[in-house]
């Protein structure tokens, strides 16, 4: 117990405010440091924030997807990536339709129109000339990086662009691709025995815009096809691209191949819009079948020496091949039939390019084209089933002779003989050609005219004054 004397001096002792808060000292506070460093685990980095990808550019338009005539496509929305302008217009394509005021991106960049107005008409025909280039640029490219595909003016020193005429040739039932202009030009209309009046634009169908299209990729590829003087296969050739280029542009293109599928259950010989070419422009002349059916029978004998006639040789005999490879892969248990059937157009569709490059630079056959093909099937390491495929539908075309039955599969490294050959001296028939074969500068025009231009310089010549040989141009 603690005395009353004790307790007293507890009391008189200095007692610290009610307030005053110990405070440690600096010894203390440095072994609480190191402590904490020691024995609490370090706080995690902050994390760097993911930086957020700038929009790629591109261009959202709507577009006839087919055939202003084929119900079921109708007009979609279309993406075209890459930068497009006010015109239309990128670095290789660009609106050239006169009067019409340039058609400008809104405010997110894309070109959506309404349908029925020039604007829509000027954005539609060049999407479908940019979506043309594009795939054949791809189905070139060596790698992961597509080739430029120039166009046949295109140089070093000259990189001028395709105009694109939309409403570029009015009253006039016909569309074309004009080396010298460096243009395409589409035609309008009123469709015979219409009432009331209805006028077609031939710029609103796909097929036609990508045949004229193919037209001028072909071109630039192989200047020398378009002269008049090559044999009457070589014009085949021209128009059969131009058509088969609308035919790969529509397998290129999902919702278009799921159409297909679904039209025709997946018999590509049923009837379908994919063989069907410029359906609305058919059915304006009364043609059941469009302009030209891709699905048809016909042969070499049969067609003579006009062009168009005998680019349906050829045209058939690719949508054969096509439609063999299609049921070859076809394996509807493993694979999506629409994914097998977009895999096939996108082969088919190279394999033709790259036959076509390989050809002659001038006067090549259907011939050359499909031993070409029977080069490539092999090399890119195809099953034989490809060669035997090629090698069947052009013998039945009466195009190449084969040395053994087509049952046998095909032997490796035979070139197959041309059956149906131009006879020497063969003059192509263009008189139902697209305007594009029709045109004075690819059908002679121009050196009938350069020839009696010479003729009158050399009447003109003063009697007894030696002639002058012609400048070369």
């Amino acid at each position: 117990m603690k005395t009353e004397d004790q307790t007293q001096t507890l009391l008189e002792g200095p007692i610290p405010p009610v307030w005053s808060v110990p405070t440690p000292t600096r010894e203390y506070r440095e072994h609480r440091k190191v402590s904490k460093l020691i024995r609490q685990p370090a706080m995690p980095p902050v994390p760097i924030p993911i930086p957020i990808p700038l929009p790629l550019p591109g261009a959202r338009v709507l577009v006839w997807k087919q055939d202003p005539s084929v119900a079921e496509i109708g007009v979609r929305k279309a993406y075209l990536p890459g930068h497009v302008f006010t015109g239309p217009r990128d670095a290789r394509i660009i609106n050239g339709t006169p009067g019409l005021s340039p058609v400008s991106p809104n405010a997110f960049g894309d070109l959506i129109q309404t349908p029925g107005t020039d604007a829509f008409d000027a954005v539609h025909t060049f999407a479908v000339v940019r979506q043309t280039l594009t795939m054949y640029q791809r189905a070139r490219a060596v790698g992961p990086t597509p080739a430029p595909l120039p166009w046949q003016w295109n140089s070093p020193t000259n990189t001028d662009p395709l105009s694109v005429f939309a409403h570029g040739l009015p009253d006039t039932m016909n569309a074309f691709y004009n080396r010298n202009e460096k243009a395409l030009k589409f035609g309008d209309f009123i469709k015979p025995s219409s009432s009331p009046l209805q006028r077609i634009f031939t710029c609103r169908s796909l097929d036609i815009v990508s045949h004229e299209t193919g037209h001028a990729v072909l071109d630039g590829l192989k200047p020398a096809w378009l002269g008049f003087g090559n044999p009457p296969q070589t014009g085949g050739l021209h128009e059969s691209f131009g058509d088969l280029t609308a035919i790969f542009l529509a397998l290129s293109q999902t919702d278009q191949v799921e159409a297909v599928i679904a039209q025709t259950k997946a018999n590509l010989h049923d009837k379908t819009f994919l063989s069907d070419m410029a359906e609305e422009f058919g059915l304006a002349l009364g043609r059941p079948n469009g302009l030209r059916n891709a699905d048809n029978d016909l042969k070499l004998s049969e067609v003579g020496t006009e062009v168009h006639a005998i680019s349906q040789v050829f045209t058939g005999a690719i949508y054969d091949i096509l439609a063999d490879i299609f049921a070859f892969e076809h394996k509807p248990a493993v694979k999506d039939d629409a994914a097998v059937l977009y895999e096939v157009g996108q082969y088919v569709c190279s394999l033709v390019l790259r036959a076509m490059i390989a050809a002659p630079a001038a006067a090549a056959t259907f011939a050359d084209i499909a031993n070409q093909m029977l080069n490539i099937t092999l090399a890119d390491g195809k099953p034989v089933q490809y060669r035997n495929f090629i090698r069947n539908r052009f013998t039945v075309r009466e195009v190449i002779v084969s040395p053994t039955p087509l049952t046998a599969d095909f032997t490796v490294g035979v070139k197959l003989a041309p059956a149906v050959q131009d006879a020497p001296g063969a003059v192509q028939d263009r008189r139902a050609c697209c305007g594009t074969m029709n045109l004075p500068e690819h059908c002679g025009g121009e050196k009938a005219l350069q020839a009696e231009i010479e003729e009158l310089k050399r009447s003109l010549q003063p009697s007894g004054e030696p002639q002058r040989k012609p400048q070369a141009a």
